[in-house]
């Protein structure tokens, strides 16, 4: 069993260079464009778009795949449920097995799972290719976050490798002696205690970190200077730009098919 590593994106690539706040302005964008959308046509051509993306983020696209594939399960189960459970509708029936579900009913559920994996995606790609010493500094300069918020944002991502490794070593504590499970109750007691002992491991962590930060000072003095800066260039404001125009490409095509759906409508 390989210990939990954490993503390291090359940093000459064009995603991972780009200023942190505009990558999170452009996550943003899509987002919004997913959440106001509710057809499978939008989701589908912003999807395209971050994968298409991925390139350009200097990660791995297997490696990135294998950390995200919990998003694609979850995705692909709340399709296949909305799909099963949704009231009966009119129109062409879908005979699946014993099971019989409209077409309507199926494009729905396809669409929710893809705006779902959508929606992750656009937020693990702009995360996952950033640095967070950058993300805080960003956040200071950029959006004028309180220096306090910024360096405890920072602390979080810094210790999420950090809880990874502690998980897969409380795994290979508990197998070593010899506490497996076996059927789906010893799994979900194993799991929850494992959880607890993570949980308390964390708590004790940060407790810790913030005695260790007001030993040093931090947070006595109202203002704050950053030993490294920030700057919006060029290529920031086109990538803003690119993801708008993904996003109102993708209900322009959707209203263009006519599949638009609005989410209050």
């Amino acid at each position: 069993m390989r210990l939990f590593t954490p993503l390291r994106p090359d940093p000459r690539a064009v995603l991972a260079a780009a200023n942190p706040a505009m990558k999170l302005g452009a996550a943003g964008v899509l987002m919004a464009v997913l959440f106001v959308s509710v057809d499978v046509v939008t989701a589908g051509v912003v999807l395209t778009g971050v994968v298409g993306a991925i390139r350009l983020s200097g990660l791995p696209p297997w490696t990135l795949l294998r950390r995200t594939w919990p998003i694609l399960l979850t995705a692909l189960s709340v399709g296949i449920l909305n799909t099963v459970l949704a009231e009966p509708k009119g129109g062409p029936q879908l005979v699946l097995g014993p099971l019989s579900v409209s077409t309507q009913a199926a494009i729905s559920g396809i669409g929710l799972g893809l705006r779902l994996v959508a929606i992750a995606s656009s937020g693990v790609l702009a995360l996952a290719s950033t640095d967070p010493t950058r993300l805080a500094d960003s956040l200071i300069a950029q959006l004028h976050v309180p220096p306090r918020f910024a360096v405890g944002a920072l602390a979080a991502a810094r210790l999420l490798p950090v809880m990874a490794v502690e998980w897969q070593v409380l795994s290979l504590a508990r197998r070593a002696r010899g506490v497996a499970g076996r059927g789906p109750v010893s799994f979900l007691r194993i799991f929850f205690g494992k959880l607890l002992a993570l949980l308390i491991g964390a708590v004790r962590r940060a407790t810790r970190l913030a005695a260790a930060m007001e030993a040093r000072g931090f947070g006595s003095r109202p203002c704050r200077t950053s030993a490294r800066e920030e700057r919006v260039t060029r290529h920031d404001w086109l990538l803003l730009a690119g993801a708008t125009l993904l996003g109102l490409a993708a209900m322009g095509i959707s209203l263009a098919a006519g599949t638009w759906r609005f989410l209050f409508g």
